[in-house]
Order: structure tokens, then sequence, then C-alpha cells
């Protein structure tokens, strides 16, 4: 047999050449998808789930979010172990597999569960949510959104922080690869109702009924179909809130006929949510960012290069004097682990 290959070789020399050079050609290519990068994801199989509840102290999470979810997902198949932490608004359970388990499974056993702990979890304190498939290692790029020079009374800190949430974080979700961005840094923006306790009195009207009043009034509905000839009329009534001028519309509760609106017990007026720090730049003051965290097992090298490609795109869409400057990019860190490796091989076949 291996005479006839050697012969078949040799009379046939053309085509063996042309097969050759089909191999580098195949081999050269599938080099450049290898997946390189500049250390090893050493990060378990693990599954997390958060569960953010405002307003409640670090040993009302432990007892009513932290505890249910531990003992609702103890007995996976494959689980090596549970940790959790409780603090103030905030429970985090990692729960780690074997590394044999496949994360996506283990990821519908626990969502499973989740449904259950939710019908025991008292009502208004949170809801638990599965963290993004990615791992310790997967922070690839970061980025700020900053105003431009001569731009910066045109942007304060909650108009970063709203494009960043609304133009570039939505259109960088949509990257192959990607399975979060983070955003940090700006205010983060809100329409509150700021009420007047006295008026409250007057009016004989509790907190609750504005807070039951503003959950009633924010939705669109239905209304069946009305027949005319040979076409149907659908109903439906709209009420999503627009504007500030909506909200001070809201009828709280009647009194003596005459409506009590959320204009006639309080302000409304545009703030932020409650900061627990914030992000400068080269000390020019307050901007936004984001982190965008790799799918677990993706190709770091890829994906960086997608989401370059993507933000280029992104910068077309921005408003005037907003710009997008990146400061963390681990293709960089990639470059620099290959040329090491590349100078211990060249020094070491030398010497």
């Amino acid at each position: 047999m291996l005479n006839r290959i050697i012969e078949f070789s040799i009379n046939n020399k053309l085509i063996i050449g042309l097969m050759t050079i089909a191999l580098i050609a195949i081999g050269a290519y599938e080099a450049t998808k290898l997946p390189i990068d500049a250390v090893p994801d050493i990060t378990n199989n693990q599954v997390l789930v958060i569960t953010q509840a405002p307003s409640f102290g670090a040993t009302d999470i432990e007892r009513l979010v932290t505890f249910p979810i531990e003992q609702a997902n103890s007995n996976i198949s494959g689980l090596k172990e549970i940790r959790s932490f409780s603090r103030f608004g905030l429970s985090l359970v990692t729960m780690v597999f074997d590394d044999k388990i496949d994360v996506y499974w283990a990821r519908q056993q626990v969502a499973e569960r989740l449904q259950k702990v939710q019908t025991e979890i008292p009502p208004g304190i949170g809801t638990p949510e599965l963290g993004p498939v990615a791992t310790g290692l997967g922070e690839i790029y970061q980025y700020v959104v900053k105003p431009k020079k001569g731009f910066e009374s045109k942007y304060d800190a909650t108009s970063l922080r709203t494009i960043q949430d609304w133009v570039v974080r939505r259109q960088l979700m949509g990257v192959k690869g990607i399975a979060e961005v983070s955003s940090f840094g700006g205010k983060l923006k809100q329409y509150q109702v700021v009420v007047d306790p006295n008026k409250l009195n007057a009016h004989r009207v509790t907190i609750y009924d504005v807070f039951d009043a503003l959950e009633a009034n924010n939705q669109n509905t239905g209304g069946g179909y009305i027949e005319k000839n040979a076409t149907a009329l659908y109903i439906r009534t709209e009420g999503l809130i627009g504007s500030k001028d909506d909200i001070g519309k809201i009828t709280v509760k009647s009194v003596s006929g005459t409506p009590l609106l959320i204009r006639d017990i309080g302000e409304v007026a545009e703030g932020n949510a409650t900061r627990y720090g914030a992000v400068t730049y080269n000390d020019q003051g307050e901007v936004a960012g984001g982190v965008v965290m790799m799918l677990k097992g993706a190709n770091s090298s890829l994906v960086i290069k997608d989401v370059k490609d993507r933000i280029d795109q992104i910068r077309k869409t921005l408003p005037e004097g907003v710009e997008i400057e990146p400061f963390l990019d681990r293709t960089k860190m990639v470059n620099n682990a290959i040329s090491t490796v590349e100078t211990n091989l060249m020094e070491g076949v030398c010497s």
C-alpha cells in the first residue's frame, strides 16, 4: 500500500503539488481563526443570579431572597457549590457547576427553579434575574462618552448617560459575541413626583394612593372592535405617559366630584437616581462610559474587531459635539503577549 502511494505521488507530481498548496492555504486560513488571547480563562463553570431589592437591608435580603434561591437550586445535578452575597438592596447568588456541564443547560435548570422561587418572595421586594453568560476575564473593551472641546456646557452628566444608554449601548448589544454592555458614570435620568406632605394631609391622600395612580395610569388597553360594513374598527385607549404634563394630569382620586390631579399635590420634575459614585476623565469633568463583556468561549480578537467596526458606525449617529473614546482594548494586550511569545521562541531557537 505504501509503495503504491509513493508510486502515485512520483507519477503525478502536479496533482500532489496542487494538493500541497491547497493544504498550506487552508492551514494558513484556519490559523487566522484560532482564538488567541493574552491570558487563559480559568473561570469555573458558574451561573449568577442577581436580585435588586431597593430599600431592604442585608438581613431581609438574606432571609427573603438569598436563602430561598439557594434552597431551590441546591439539588441540581452537577452542582459543586453555592456562594451568596447579601447587602443593602442587592442579592448575589453564584452556583458553580462541574466543568463537563453545559453552561446553557445549567442556566435552564436554574431558570426553571427561579419560577418557583418568585412565588415565595414577597411582592415588591425584587425579581431574581440570571446574570450574563460571561466570565471574570470578559471585559474586553471599555470606553467613555464625553463632550468634544467647546461643547462641555451643552452636555451634562445626565445627557451623556442618556446617550450611552439609549444610543451607544443599544447598538453595541447587536454585536455577535457580546454578552452584556454595562453602563457606568453620569446620572440616570428619572421623572420624579415631589409630593407636598401638607397637601397630602389636606386632601386626605396617602403616598400609596399616589403610587397606585401612577402605576394604573401608564398603559395602553384594548377594547374589542366594532363592525362597520365590510370593515372592523378596533377600539383601543392610549394611556402611556409621554411627557411631564401627562404625569401631572393623572387623577389620584375624586373629591366631591372634582378630580384630584398629581400636579395638585406635588411637582413633577426631572431628576436622577441615587448615585454611589462618579466617573471623571483626565480632570475634565464627569463623563459616562461602558464596559463591553464578551460571551463565554468567544474569540476575543474577532469580537473586539466587530466592536470597533460598530463603534465607527455609532460615531456617525451621535449628536453633534459628543464623541466616544476607548481607554481599554484587549487587542493591545493580545498583541503584546504574542510578541513576547515570539521573542522568547526566537531567542530559544537561536541559543
